[in-house]
């Protein structure tokens, strides 16, 4: 389906509509950056990982890389070894099962807004966005290599 658009300035544009049950075998994915923002106080931060949830395929995900160049050049003091534990408990808690702690045996949308819930001002969860994907994770590791590394 599609809809035809004028704009104020005489242009015509069309813009395609994909509505339920219409996206063939694409479903609809939310996701986050994982941000690290080593100096609260400078605003500044480094992408470290990328959560993604899909709640028809009842997946939900979290890839994580840390650039330490990228992190010590914001702050040459930064707490590495604690970044990467916090980075490794969300790729954990996402994964479920035993790893999950108590987290375990929530649905995959419950760990995931669990996820995107701010607790920490120094990994911290982005703004959720949404996209279409048929495989969530391979779009997790797209999104990784395309938004973190």
């Amino acid at each position: 389906m599609s809809e035809t658009h004028i704009h104020m300035a005489g242009h015509v544009t069309e813009r395609h509509i994909t509505r339920a049950g219409q996206g063939g075998d694409r479903d609809v994915f939310e996701y986050a950056l994982i941000r690290v923002v080593p100096r609260i106080e400078r605003g500044e931060c480094v992408n470290a990982g990328v959560a993604v949830y899909c709640r028809a395929r009842g997946y939900v995900g979290a890839r994580t890389h840390l650039d330490e160049a990228r992190l010590r050049a914001l702050d040459a003091e930064a707490d590495v070894a604690g970044i990467r534990a916090a980075l490794t408990a969300i790729e954990r808690h996402c994964a479920g099962g035993a790893e999950a702690g108590q987290a375990a045996g929530d649905d995959a949308g419950r760990r995931f807004r669990w996820l995107i819930a701010p607790r920490s001002t120094v990994v911290q969860p982005g703004p959720v966005h949404t996209g279409l994907t048929a495989d969530p994770a391979t779009e997790t590791e797209r999104l990784l290599d395309l938004l973190v590394r």
